[in-house]
């Protein structure tokens, strides 16, 4: 007995369906044991995801403010492949 192609062809997609469906459902199981295994009781140090805080502006001087410049130029200057007599820096603010 001979199958014909059209049989093949129909078992062909619903294995592949069945296959479909059954990882959507694998998927569905893990994403719920891992919600309720997953859950970490939220500790009082840690901000809550509504609770956002905004950093305040700091308006202290920078210690040791010419190293600082000589630090952050040949940074710059490396960055952009120039020697550091060739940049000039006009400000630096600290946020």
């Amino acid at each position: 007995m001979e199958n014909s192609s059209t049989f093949v062809v129909v078992l062909g997609l619903a294995t592949t369906f069945i296959g479909l469906i059954c990882i959507i459902f694998l998927t569905k199981i893990m994403s719920i044991l891992c919600r309720f295994t997953g859950k970490k009781e939220m500790t009082k140090d840690e901000p809550k995801a509504g609770n956002v805080s905004v950093p305040s502006v700091r308006t202290e001087q920078i210690p040791n403010r010419g190293e600082f410049v000589a630090a952050i130029s040949a940074a710059i200057a490396e960055d952009m492949g120039k020697d550091v007599s060739s940049i000039r820096i006009l400000s630096i603010k600290k946020i």
